[in-house]
């Protein structure tokens, strides 16, 4: 039997054809559930009382209780309006209203005794109150909520009587009808207890309707750890499952490969980070679990080389492993650094993109079915179905945001028994969105950078700057130094006032004239790219002029500047993930912020903490906090925005309980068989079904 909670919200008394199809359109709310966990923004405190004689110029939205002496229609057509005379001990003032004149005609009786609340302004002498929200006495105590919801809607809605108080009305009228048989308790009992939450169905009807603040703090409070415990537990519950159903391949020794590399080959000392990644990764290959591992790492981190190694493992096991990569530059990048640094210890590399095609194509791919080569680094064509492994044992992910879940899936194929896999993003993610988005992957950090790396040095310059930074520039140059300059867009909006490609690259080519200069962005074609890039890396060009296009995967040591043009029109992960193409290299680096002068009080802070901070995971943190995880890259993957009431940048305490909690239950069940479970297993099953989610890889 269908839940009133899944019912159209057309069927709701007081909803309709009509008011139903402005809720969808306006608000997403298509079923009465859509509707309950439409939650007010704020609340009106009803608990206090003004006397009239209490008023003043400054007094803000006020509640009288008193009489209506008398009122009265004044003029006519649209200019008409109702006045009326309240009162109580204390004084006088005039309510006054020019809209709906007529339903609060009827409604209004000389004599009686009501509550008034609206905004005084001052006429004269006089205070009134326009179009002042009015209830008797005794709809008041009816009501028995002194914390009144205020909920968001839109003009469109104002229209069809659905202002908040309208939605109210609805929001009353669905509490009224789902009772404990519909809000089912999902946490066990002993849960509820053992930190006093509220019941479900309370929390729904107090976070809409609350008795007082206190009430009104423990409904949030269950509501946010429902919420994130949901989260925890189908997350955790997944890697339970993946750990039960994928066995992994047991590397049981570190060989010839790994230790001859180790002691010969490795080009600079490992941090102590690194070294602990590497250790439990080890512990991960001999679990005989299939390792599902996100490595985290800010720019410039020293990520590859620990890829590397755990590839070297699988070698060294008889396995082969690759590496995928976003993009055709990131690739070929990896086959150079990758190949350059394991040739002399013959291990056997190659490269697989879009752009090998024919005969070299059936040559590469016969070779690795044949086993003939020990890593394969290549895009998105590595998961094509013709690409077949002897014995992969080993996958690498780079950048994995860029990719999808069921593109990642396809690699897990690539062998009778999954491989390894290790996903690496060099976008730091703070600590509850990666417990929230990947809190089913082990994740590991590295949180040093290599010894000798200087910190990059940030400023945020205005255009009155433009001149005294153009000549820093140069003298980079001089010294024999590379510089890029980014820009947010190719061509010119009409709606946005911003330097963009093709009028910077002109500009530039003007103040530098005898530096050749390569332009780089999206819409060119991957050869073109290629080339230019090519030219850059070689140093035969001194200024790149592009697009956020190089904002993976180039690696040009002697690039000491970057400068951002409206930087800004860029997030903190994006400007941070920019910052981080220069600095590689021995000598002092620069990172220049080039706004305009109007800046929100947002971009502000935003350019402040890019100039006060290298450290990506605080980066990360700011970031959250600024922009919500709704604008982070990967959310519509984790069910993250499915929160309706919790904040991953404000509740990180309730997050962290909600995840204890969660595993202590899947330790002692792992299968939620417990009757106590029951009602919980229900509702998660129910869920997937609603959502269809999907493993992440």
């Amino acid at each position: 039997m269908q839940s009133k909670l899944e019912n159209n919200i057309e069927f709701l008394k007081g909803v309709g054809p009509k008011r139903a199809e402005i809720l969808q359109k306006e608000l997403n709310i298509f079923t009465w559930s859509d509707l309950i966990h439409h939650f007010p923004y704020r609340y009106v405190d009803k608990s206090k009382f003004y006397r009239i004689d209490e008023i003043n110029e400054a007094t803000p939205y006020i509640q009288l209780k008193g009489r209506l002496d008398s009122f009265r229609l004044i003029g006519a057509g649209r200019k008409m309006r109702l006045q009326g005379s309240f009162s109580d001990d204390s004084g006088t003032l005039d309510l006054v209203w020019f809209a709906k004149i007529d339903w609060i005609h009827k409604y209004l009786k000389v004599g009686v005794e009501y509550v008034v609340y609206g905004k005084p302004n001052k006429f004269g002498r006089n205070f009134s109150i326009t179009h002042p929200e009015i209830k008797t006495v005794g709809e008041i105590v009816k009501q028995n909520h002194s914390l009144e919801p205020v909920y968001n809607t839109s003009e469109k809605m104002k229209k069809f009587n659905l202002d908040s108080k309208g939605v109210s009305k609805l929001m009353y009228n669905s509490l009224e009808q789902l009772n404990n048989t519909e809000l089912t308790e999902i946490l066990p009992l002993k849960v509820l207890d053992a930190y006093k939450l509220m019941s479900r169905n309370k929390a729904y009807h107090q976070v809409h309707f609350p008795m007082d603040e206190d009430s009104l703090a423990k409904a949030i409070f269950r509501i946010k750890f429902e919420e994130l415990f949901l989260i925890q537990m189908r997350l955790l519950r997944m890697k339970i499952n993946r750990n039960i159903q994928h066995k992994g391949f047991f590397f049981e020794k570190i060989d010839n490969k790994f230790q001859e590399f180790y002691e010969k080959y490795l080009p600079f000392e490992l941090t102590g980070a690194q070294k602990k990644v590497l250790k439990e990764i080890r512990k991960d290959t001999l679990s005989g679990r299939q390792m599902n591992r996100l490595l985290q790492g800010d720019v410039g981190s020293g990520k590859t080389i620990v890829s590397l190694m755990t590839m070297l493992m699988a070698i060294d096991n008889g396995f082969q492993a690759c590496i995928m990569a976003p993009t055709e530059i990131l690739a070929q990048q990896h086959m150079e650094g990758i190949s350059g640094l394991v040739a002399a210890a013959g291990i056997t590399c190659a490269i697989l993109t879009g752009s090998v095609k024919g005969k070299a194509r059936k040559q590469l791919l016969t070779a690795l079915v044949a086993g003939e080569i020990d890593i394969l680094i290549g895009t998105h064509a590595l998961i094509e179905d013709p690409v077949v492994f002897k014995n992969l044992g080993m996958v690498v992910i780079d950048e994995q945001h860029r990719f999808g879940v069921a593109q990642r899936a396809k690699l897990w194929k690539k062998n009778v028994m999954p491989p390894h896999m290790l996903v690496m993003t060099a976008t730091p993610i703070p600590r509850t969105l990666a417990m929230t988005l990947y809190g089913d992957l082990d994740v590991s950090m590295i949180d040093e950078l290599p010894p000798g790396r200087k910190p990059i040095r940030t400023n945020h310059r205005r255009e009155n700057s433009r001149l005294e930074v153009f000549g820093f520039i140069g003298k980079e140059i001089e010294k024999g130094r590379q510089i890029y300059i980014v820009y947010p867009l190719i061509e010119e909006s009409e709606t946005l006032d911003y330097n963009h490609l093709m009028d910077g690259y002109e500009s530039v080519k003007r103040q530098f004239p005898t530096y050749p200069i390569s332009m780089l962005h999206g819409r060119m074609k991957p050869a073109d790219k290629e080339f230019e890039m090519q030219r850059f890396v070689q140093g035969k060009t001194k200024i790149m002029v592009a697009t956020t296009v190089i904002e993976v995967g180039v690696n040009v040591p002697n690039a000491s500047v970057m400068l951002i043009e409206s930087a800004e029109r860029f997030g903190l992960s994006q400007l941070h993930q920019l910052r981080g193409r220069v600095g590689r290299g021995a000598d002092q680096s620069y990172c220049i912020l080039m706004t305009g002068y109007k800046l929100s009080k947002e971009s502000l802070a935003r350019m402040k903490i890019m100039v006060d901070t290298n450290d990506g995971f605080l980066i990360a943190e700011e970031d959250l906090r600024l922009r919500g995880p709704g604008d982070i890259e990967g959310t519509q993957q984790s069910g993250v925005t499915d929160l309706r009431l919790a904040s991953l940048s404000k509740d990180y305490k309730i997050l962290m309980l909600a995840r204890e909690v969660a595993t202590h239950i899947l330790n002692e069940d792992p299968f939620l068989d417990a009757h106590e479970n029951q009602f919980l297993r229900e509702h998660l099953a129910a869920q997937h079904r609603q959502k269809g989610w999907g493993k992440i890889a």
